[in-house]
């Protein structure tokens, strides 16, 4: 038989609000002897209970003993906890409400399974730590910004540390990470500026519009200043919100020197030290460079948002959701470009997507050389670049893009001085709930081992961990049916297993897949859009008609998944759900309320009617 839940209450003798929780909770004591055991801490006079709680003037109470805000900030009575072996002072609870609220949930017959609990190792923080921060987070990404400001909102002295170090073509940017300069910004703004070139060239006769031809064409140089104004904007406004939420912003570059010191070397070289009793590693990740001969002729998604002139003529190597995104909205902007695929597109995604997309890019202007890589770039004399392939052919262009991957931003940060482990391959920190090796050292979003490298997950992460560390939540991020989307020129949302991972986890004779081929309404004037319909698929257990996985390949994919999301999450989602949901019509998103037709019948998946 488990240990009774040990429950502490304390506030003074006349207190109405303390005679009346420490009632409730003497009496489910009495009748559940086995499960609880409630202690009273009662004080003759307010003052005396303030004493103990608030301590002196100078020094610390009692509250400070949890080292969470809502603690720190209880003046009332009664002051409540749970005791926790493993916690200094406890789990706390509050005061007359939470603890009723908590009485409410004792008794309550549990109709749903148990929260999951993130277990950490203590890590020995405590008020009066004595070291200059409570939490350093080294990295100025949207996971670094997101996990400083909460901590900072529970009270924590908080700083964060940014330093860009330039890409080996020289590219440097502002405070907030990929996300906003390099990478999910730069790269949605330009994909809808193919998008608009896409309705401009097919859509706009059928409408009934008569555009002229503009003998210019795109104007790269007028789209990239105002997409870097943009980012320009974001970047002050990242550091006017720090300042607002009381965290110290430091543009330096910082290095373990032990557990709870950083070395801290700023853009004008000056060297100094910080301590603190925590850290936060979010230093993200780095494009992996191309591994040939010239290699570094070759630039990055670091480079190609901020280029000051169209790249011209252009080789993407790598078949990554970022190589097809960017060769996607390169050809719709009118740019010769050329995708290198080293085996298969977008790996680790829904295969008859994936083969949907590549068949759409291909229509639309995108040339694919399969099977090869490249083995040699070398320098024209007219500035371009001469690649050589593995299959001995060769061809040359303006620009060559390398994204083949990414590696984990950790080669300079020290972590094998202090013991924190990573993976040898990619350099990404171990972690467990978000813990390194080293107990008080944690690590979230892309530098983390195992994590999905997608802005959100680090967003949440982020602020997940901070509740841990400085508000008493006990609450794991969950990591699983994450809704994403790939900003191809064909926008592919997905939640869920694809239809590969389902199969592979559950017996294939105990699914049934569920697809449709479409015409969106917007589409439905435009003959250039009939040849690539919009594609929906579900994939659901055929034992408990849950729904495994979402995949949509159509317009406005991000928006359209990520209200399916929300349903995943919860993990309870059915396909009868689905079928009983009346759609808003028309629109794109119903098609996932009225789908009929399964792979195992056989039948067309070609929609009939609006």
């Amino acid at each position: 038989m488990s240990s009774p839940t040990v429950f502490h209450i304390a506030g003074w003798s006349t207190c109405g609000f303390y005679k009346k929780a420490a009632g409730v909770l003497t009496s489910l004591s009495v009748l559940f002897p086995s499960r609880l055991r409630v202690v009273n801490h009662m004080y003759s006079s307010r003052d005396e209970y303030r004493a103990w709680l608030l301590g002196s003037s100078d020094g610390l109470g009692f509250r400070d003993e949890f080292g969470v805000a809502k603690a720190s900030k209880q003046t009332s009575s009664p002051f409540s906890w749970i005791e926790a072996g493993d916690k200094p002072g406890g789990t706390f609870i509050g005061g007359c409400d939470d603890t009723l609220e908590w009485c409410k949930t004792f008794v309550s017959p549990s109709t749903v399974t148990a929260k999951p609990k993130a277990t950490m190792i203590p890590d020995g923080h405590a008020a009066g730590h004595g070291y200059d921060y409570d939490l350093v987070v080294i990295g100025g990404g949207s996971g670094g910004l997101a996990a400083s400001k909460e901590a900072a909102r529970f009270g924590a002295k908080t700083a964060v540390l940014d330093y860009v170090k330039p890409s080996p073509a020289g590219t440097t940017w502002g405070l907030g990470g990929t996300c906003v300069n390099v990478g999910c910004i730069p790269k949605k703004l330009m994909h809808n500026a193919a998008l608009i070139g896409t309705i401009l060239t097919e859509d706009t006769a059928p409408f009934g519009f008569t555009v002229p031809e503009q003998q210019s064409g795109h104007n790269w140089v007028e789209m990239r200043q105002s997409v870097q104004n943009h980012i320009r904007g974001l970047n002050f406004n990242y550091r006017v919100n720090l300042r607002e939420k009381d965290v110290t912003y430091k543009n330096a570059l910082g290095k373990f020197v032990d557990a709870h010191t950083l070395e801290v070397t700023d853009k004008k070289g000056k060297v100094s030290t910080i301590t603190s009793s925590r850290f936060i590693i979010a230093t993200g990740g780095r494009p992996t460079p191309i591994n040939c001969e010239g290699g570094d002729l070759a630039i990055s998604s670091d480079d190609l948002f901020s280029l000051e002139e169209s790249p011209g003529k252009t080789l993407c190597v790598g078949a990554s959701y970022i190589a097809l995104e960017c060769a996607g909205f390169l050809a719709g902007l009118g740019l010769d470009t050329t995708v290198a695929v080293r085996s298969i597109l977008l790996r680790g995604f829904d295969r008859e997507i994936a083969d949907k997309i590549g068949a759409h890019m291909e229509d639309h202007g995108v040339k694919f050389r399969k099977g090869v890589t490249p083995s040699k770039l070398e320098k024209e004399a007219d500035g371009r670049i001469k690649v050589t392939f593995a299959d001995g052919t060769s061809d040359v262009y303006d620009t060559v893009f390398g994204a083949i991957g990414r590696s984990a931003d950790t080669s300079k940060l020290g972590c094998d001085a202090v013991g924190v482990k990573t993976n040898p391959k990619n350099g990404k920190v171990i972690c467990e709930f978000e813990q390194t090796s080293v107990p008080n050292i944690y690590a979230i979003g892309d530098v983390m081992e195992g994590c999905p490298e997608l802005t959100p997950v680090a967003i949440q992460a982020g602020k997940m961990l901070a509740r841990r560390l400085f508000d008493g939540s006990d609450e794991p991020m969950d990591y699983t049916n994450v809704a994403t989307t790939v900003f191809t020129p064909l926008e592919y949302g997905t939640v869920g297993l694809s239809e590969e991972d389902a199969k592979s986890k559950f017996s294939g004779c105990k699914l049934e897949v569920y697809h449709t081929n479409f015409v969106p309404l917007e589409w439905s004037l435009s003959e250039h859009r009939q040849k690539h319909p919009a594609f929906a698929k579900v994939i659901v257990s055929k034992e408990d008609d849950k729904v495994l996985g979402m995949h949509y390949l159509g317009p406005h994919a991000g928006e359209v998944t990520q209200g399916f999301g929300v349903s995943m999450r919860k993990g309870d989602l059915t396909f009868k759900d689905l079928s009983e949901t009346v759609g808003i019509h028309p629109t794109t998103a119903e098609t996932f309320t009225d789908m009929s037709i399964t792979k195992s019948s056989g039948e067309s998946a070609d929609s009939k009617g609006c």
